[in-house]
């Protein structure tokens, strides 16, 4: 019998798309790395060894190894205030394998203190959640004759240039925070670069200086010990953590709002039902009371968001410190 080509070749393109459709059922969802997201080890970027960045990522970090069965590689890439690192996730395949714990420095402050910055805080990353918060302190030396903001504003006014403020460094959350306080109030202080917390911290205890603006974490010791004075926090709300210290609308000056917060980004273009796992898995993590409790004590609370929450208060961010280093000419070590 003579074969019949135009049939063989149907009965043939049949056989082929039945394969595929069996092939695609056994393989079943495995085929979808979106729906059997996580697969794979997820690295995150914690910036600096031993820094907060670094704790609550590997915190963070554990609390999802639990819930998912996948390890999350915390890594280390310091240097420029935590730019490096986060411009190595901006350039990973948005997977959702790479993320990165930003913070004001990295993600806020970084665009107006560094001029040449690789990466665009808005345009390159997927926002995840906020995490978390420390609020600055306001500390002075104790024998400086103040108690309240008002008090050191007065007398900073009445001898002018006698006042000086450490930070961790020029460009750092403490030093911007100062400058925004100066913008407010007309104070004046003369800023003092140090090199991290614990040395501004330092030169306020000696006298070298008589005014520090310090996460809770850094001054929290030193205030509880009476070794330094707290004058207000820059938040709206007092902090949990030392509720005894004013905040700033009750100090008078409720513009004076300035933290060190920390959030998970992912680089832009990661697909949409990773992005809201990840935000929702994060903020199951930290609801537990244990991990309020612990981030406590490391001077933070817990704080979270929607991705679209999180990007409108990015955008608040990076405005509201563009312009306090535009007006007070603040740079970058």
């Amino acid at each position: 019998m003579k074969r019949n080509p135009i049939r063989a070749a149907f009965i043939a393109a049949i056989g082929a798309g039945c394969t595929a459709a069996i092939s695609a059922v056994a393989q079943g969802p495995k085929s979808d790395p979106v729906a059997n997201y996580p697969a794979r080890p997820i690295h995150l970027i914690g910036q600096s060894a031993g820094s907060t960045a670094d704790t609550l990522s590997r915190f963070v970090g554990q609390k999802l190894t639990e819930r998912w069965g996948q390890p999350v590689i915390v890594e280390n890439r310091p240097g420029a205030g935590g730019t490096i690192g986060t411009d190595a996730v901006a350039k990973s395949p948005p997977d959702g394998y790479t993320l990165v714990m930003g913070h004001v420095g990295t993600h806020a402050s970084a665009p107006a203190v560094y001029p040449s910055l690789p990466y665009d805080p808005e345009r390159d990353f997927a926002p995840i959640t906020l995490v978390a918060t420390l609020p600055i302190v306001l500390v002075v030396h104790p024998s400086l004759p103040v108690k309240n903001i008002t008090e050191l504003v007065t007398h900073a006014k009445q001898k002018p240039g006698t006042l000086n403020y450490s930070s961790a460094g020029s460009g750092t959350s403490s030093h911007l925070t100062g400058e925004l306080f100066n913008l407010l109030t007309g104070a004046g202080l003369t800023h003092v670069p140090y090199k991290g917390a614990a040395p501004a911290m330092t030169a306020v205890l000696a006298g070298d200086v008589q005014v520090s603006f310090l996460s809770a974490l850094s001054a929290a010791a030193q205030v509880k010990s009476g070794k330094v004075r707290a004058i207000a926090v820059s938040s709206k709300q007092r902090y949990a953590g030392a509720p005894d210290i004013p905040s700033a609308v009750e100090a008078g000056l409720p513009e004076f709002d300035s933290s060190v917060w920390f959030a998970l980004f992912a680089p832009a273009k990661t697909p949409q039902p990773i992005v809201v796992r990840l935000n929702r898995e994060v903020i199951d993590a930290l609801g537990a009371p244990d991990v309020k409790e612990f981030l406590l004590k490391q001077g933070a609370e817990v704080s979270t968001t929607t991705p679209e929450e999180l990007a409108a208060f990015l955008r608040s961010e990076i405005s509201k410190w563009a312009k306090v280093v535009r007006e007070s000419g603040a740079k970058a070590e």
